[in-house]
């Protein structure tokens, strides 16, 4: 019998019974079927596909149709997570209305259950709407990609007494919004903690410390698919760069040396037929 499919009934029960959640991202099929099936709660297809898989230098570029082609992807290979599409830049900053429009492509064309939007108090509108349509959104504070030439860079928010009331003010007034939960990406460990305390839904950290209800991080980062910078709060469970290095070599020298493809991996014809098809 296949297991329950997760909700964000889910969420809020896991929170109530302190129950840790668990996210990552993944952007194709057979990455989403991976991480499904080690039993993670949710997946995020976050918009950090831009970097991570198609190459653009940050998340701006990223489209709507591109989003919807990788969440639908991602969709088809899971069972029992929650998937949750990422929206865009701009894709619910112009109005309530093409908020709300967005957000159902997600969940009509693509499979997602849910959506996520970068931004605390400024897009609490765009929230409530797109909830009130009946569908669930997740928030995400602290540090936003989108927001990266706004916010100076990428670097830990909430450092400061004041900026962490805001995050504070944020988170609530997401929470009133109607989300079902809120990523706080990169604020110090203290700041989610009172965070978490405070609101009513689940908080779902990234470089956010050990006291959120749960924890979420680019897949690629923790199976050490990049050989570059490694954010602090990444923790690499593998480093499979450089076994996907070895096998590609070991490809390229088995082939110049002729000792690939072998016997093992060469079809050949029936006897009779190759008599045959000689005499021609």
């Amino acid at each position: 019998m296949a297991e329950e499919r997760v909700t964000t009934a889910h969420f809020r029960k896991w929170k109530e019974e302190k129950r840790p959640i668990t996210m990552l991202t993944a952007y194709d099929f057979p990455l989403a079927r991976l991480v499904d099936e080690a039993g993670i709660d949710s997946i995020l297809v976050g918009d950090s596909v831009g970097n991570v898989v198609l190459g653009y230098e940050s998340t701006l570029p990223v489209t709507m149709d591109e989003m919807i082609h990788h969440t639908r992807a991602v969709a088809r290979g899971v069972s029992r997570a929650l998937v949750i599409g990422d929206m865009p830049f701009l894709s619910y900053q112009v109005s309530r209305e093409e908020a709300v429009r967005n957000a159902g492509r997600f969940l009509k064309e693509a499979g997602a259950h849910a959506v996520k939007l970068e931004g605390g108090q400024g897009v609490a509108e765009a929230v409530r709407a797109i909830v009130s349509s009946g569908i669930p959104v997740a928030g995400h504070i602290g540090l936003t990609p989108q927001y990266v030439h706004q916010l100076g860079g990428y670097r830990v928010q909430g450092r400061q007494a004041e900026a962490a009331r805001r995050l504070l003010a944020d988170a609530a007034s997401l929470a009133d919004a109607g989300v079902f939960c809120i990523v706080l990406e990169c604020v110090p460990a203290e700041v989610a903690k009172r965070i978490t305390s405070t609101v009513a839904v689940p908080t779902i950290g990234i470089g956010a410390g050990p006291d959120c209800d749960g924890q979420v991080l680019v897949t690629h980062d923790l199976l050490g698919l990049y050989s570059g910078f490694s954010p602090k709060f990444v923790k690499r469970y593998a480093n499979l760069v450089e076994e996907m290095k070895k096998a590609l070599g070991g490809f390229q020298k088995d082939v110049l040396r002729g000792e690939f493809p072998g016997p093992e991996h060469t079809f050949s014809m029936p006897a009779a037929e190759l008599e045959e098809f000689l005499k021609e």
